[in-house]
Order: C-alpha cells, then structure tokens, then sequence
C-alpha cells in the first residue's frame, strides 16, 4: 500500500515517519506539510518526496498519515477520504463533535478505511491487558491518571498551540477514555468534573454498565510526579494497567497494520474513526460541564 505522511512536526519526526518508513507492507511514498521547507527536509531523511500541493499527494497514494493538529487533521481526512485514501489518523480525531462527524460521514461515504493512533491501544502489554479485561465481568470502578509534564520540562510539545489553548483534557483525555470505554462501556454522561492546578482536570463518569470512573489529566505535573495507572476494581479483584516496554514507533507499525487488515477485510477497526467521534462527543461534554456546570452536581448528557 502506498502512504503519504501529512504532517512535519516532532510527531511526525518521531513516530510517524520512522515507523511509515521501516513498514514492510507499506511504501511511504511522499510528505505534505504546511511549511514546505520542513517537508523536503523531512522527505529527504527518509528518501521519499515532497509534494508542495496536498492535492497531487492524496492522487498518488493509496492512504495518507496524518500529524497535524486535530482542527487541521479534520478538514484534510475528509479531503483525503473524498480522495479514496485509507486514513491513519491521531488522536484527539478533532476539536469538535461537528468536526469529528464529518471525518466519519467522509469515510462512510468514500468507504474508507480509517484507524486512529491511540497509542496505548496499539501496546502489546496494553493491548492485552485491556483486551483480558474487557473480557471479564463485574467491574464496579476504575481510576485513570494521566499526568503529562509537557509545560513543567522540557517537551517539545511544550509551543503546539492547540495544546496551549486545550490542554490536557483534549490531549491526554483520549488516552484514558481509549483505556476504559473498551472494559467499562460507553460513558452515559459526566457527573462532575473540576479544575485542579494549572491546565489539570478532574472527571467522574457514569458508564453504560453502571461502572463509574475517575479521571485526573494533566500536562503541569511536576516532572518527578508524571506518568499514567489505570486501576480497576471490581468483582475479580483489583488489577492495574501495565506498563510498556516499547515506544512509539511499533505500537505506531501496529495500528498501521490494523489498517492494512481493514482496508482489505472491510471490517471496521475497533479504533475507526467512529470511536474517535465517540471520545471526541465525550470530551465535548465535559469540557462543557468544566465551563458551565463545575460543581453543580448534574449530569452532562451525551
């Protein structure tokens, strides 16, 4: 299959590219970025072409990557989608639930495939680990903590401006929610949520199963205090997340393969874009509920 990589930032530099290049199943056939300087230079490390036009690139490949920004990500997967192409797609899939139904009627449309890169869904300890889980009956409540030092250390994620002006519920938020929707099901609203220190944020969720779960997020933990847990607790015991021992780039191959299987099967990926609409309705309401409702007790329907 051929694959274009839209997008030149660190994501891109770091995880898409390495992990596009390095694919057995794929031929990286060319990048597109808004800055075209970075795109040549970024297709010359990895021995592709640049394309200064998004259009001539989406008519040349088979399914396009995409690193860039979710208000920018969004506008182009339907454009890419019109275009025929399979999207591996990032999370969060967009800004707005609007946005985010686009992508998914674009697909449905195009009858495109399309995987968005939750990273820890795409894991191998984590990926098993969640699958085990989802499996068993009887869980009753979950704690999820995602604490990023993205604006404490030294990131170079630190300038996006999106995750200046979102923060950490828009970009680690999909990380925790693509952990406990598969286990604890659809979230049927946001009974509370409220502001901690700097762009932190706390969420309690009331799912279909009749499980709730805490969420804390945050990229202004102090450096020593980062990392992610997930615990849940329920009638088989007490069980955490593990941990994984692989970075980005494989777990970034495998979602990429979990393309490749979609596209030629037909079937849809439990990760599509469909879920990615699902977290985005998610983190709507509750940042909805952080700007409207913080405290207030009642509960933001989805």
């Amino acid at each position: 299959m051929r694959i274009g990589l839209l997008g030149t930032g660190p994501w891109a530099q770091a995880a898409y590219a390495p992990a596009l290049s390095k694919h057995g199943d794929l031929r990286f056939a060319g990048v597109w970025g808004r800055r075209p300087d970075a795109a040549a230079a970024l297709a010359e490390r990895y021995g592709t072409r640049a394309y200064d036009d998004v259009d001539a690139l989406l008519d040349e490949v088979d399914a396009v990557a995409v690193a860039l920004p979710p208000s920018v990500q969004a506008d182009l997967a339907v454009r890419a989608a019109r275009a025929g192409c399979h999207l591996l797609l990032d999370k969060p899939l967009a800004l707005s639930a609007a946005d985010a139904r686009a992508v998914v009627d674009a697909t449905d449309r195009a009858g495109v495939a399309s995987v968005v890169f939750f990273t820890t869904r795409f894991q191998a300890e984590p990926q098993a680990w969640i699958a085990e889980q989802a499996a068993t009956a009887g869980w009753f409540t979950a704690r999820a903590e995602w604490l990023g030092a993205v604006f404490t250390g030294d990131s170079p994620f630190a300038a996006s401006p999106w995750r200046r002006a979102k923060g950490a519920l828009w970009d680690v938020g999909p990380h925790a929610l693509s952990v406990l929707l598969p286990v604890l099901g659809d979230v049927r609203g946001v009974t509370a949520a409220a502001h901690g220190p700097g762009d932190t944020v706390h969420l309690v969720l009331d799912h279909v199963t009749d499980a709730s779960s805490s969420v804390t997020l945050s990229l202004t933990a102090p450096p020593a205090a980062a990392g992610a847990a997930v615990e849940l607790r329920g009638e088989a015991g007490v069980t955490l997340l593990p941990g994984s021992s692989e970075g980005a780039v494989p777990a970034l191959a495998r979602a990429a393969d979990a393309l490749l299987t979609a596209a030629r099967t037909r079937r849809p990926h439990s990760c599509d874009a469909a879920f990615g609409l699902r977290v985005t309705e998610i983190l709507a309401a509750a940042e909805d509920r952080l700007t409207t409702d913080a405290g207030s007790g009642r509960s933001v329907g989805m």
